[in-house]
């Protein structure tokens, strides 16, 4: 949920400084009228003083562009021209509201955009959910699949793995070490989310800093080998979304085990 507190800014921040200019015109009546009109020429600034003016201007109308983006998402737009009228009024002591009104304003605006928060939070939660739980089902069907494979060991916290290559050698990882390998790791569906061997660029990490699948899986390692994982969410990310994977996500990685804390070598 993105913070409630950017509301606050919306009574003093000047927005939209690049959109259309207002200018005024006579009539034939003699009465004014405001028009709104595409800026057509550059402004000439005298000093740096004017020029910082007109800067503080813009990064205000850039930061508070994002803060009424972001409210979009709750269904919410922000009438910029009145935003502009607004600082105009207030620099000129012209305001319709006085302190009170806009602070009861302000608040009541800020009472409603939190329930719409809550609400479009509670509808990506469910979403989420509906999603994790769908995750896990095809996880679950996904590993009772794999487990018929020919080599496939299953481990009694879930972990599945198979020998792809057998190195030939004997030195193999405690929990303790520190480890080099090359990776890659798909969903069930065979889209890949990470890959060291795209990257041509091994990586490094101690065993005892990684998901728990990892951590078993690689003791049962030696130096050369590469074998593949099939990890349920229980010794992987969880029930819950990571970046971008999903929670409950089964996943399936291919690991070389290339060496063992290699920053002692």
């Amino acid at each position: 949920m993105k913070k409630t507190a950017l509301v606050l800014a919306l009574a003093t921040a000047l927005s939209a400084c690049d959109k259309k200019d207002e200018a005024e015109a006579k009539t034939e009546d003699g009465k004014v009228e405001v028009a709104a009109t595409e800026s057509t020429s550059k402004t000439e600034f005298k000093d740096m003083y004017e020029k910082a003016a007109y800067s503080i201007g813009v990064n205000f109308s850039n930061q508070m562009k994002q803060n009424f983006d972001s409210l979009k998402d709750y269904g919410v737009t922000i009438n910029q021209d009145l935003v502009i009228q607004g600082m105009k009024d207030g620099f000129a002591g012209t305001a319709q509201f006085n302190e009170q009104e806009i602070v009861a304003n302000m608040h009541e605006f800020q009472n409603s955009l939190n329930e719409k928060m809550q609400a479009h939070q509670a509808k990506l939660d469910e979403e989420a959910k509906k999603k994790a739980e769908e995750s896990k089902a095809a996880g679950d069907a996904f590993r009772a699949e794999y487990a018929k494979k020919e080599g496939v060991q299953t481990t009694s916290s879930g972990l599945m793995y198979r020998v792809i290559t057998a190195g030939g050698n004997d030195e193999k990882p405690s929990a303790e070490d520190s480890v080099k390998v090359h990776y890659k790791g798909t969903f069930i569906n065979g889209e890949e989310f990470d890959s060291s061997f795209s990257r041509n660029e091994p990586t490094s990490f101690p065993l005892g800093g990684v998901i728990k699948g990892w951590t078993e899986g690689l003791q049962f390692m030696a130096v050369g080998d590469k074998f593949e994982f099939v990890i349920p969410p229980e010794i992987g990310y969880g029930e819950n979304d990571r970046g971008s994977i999903p929670g409950n996500s089964t996943l399936v990685f291919e690991i070389e085990l290339l060496e063992i804390n290699p920053e002692d070598k």
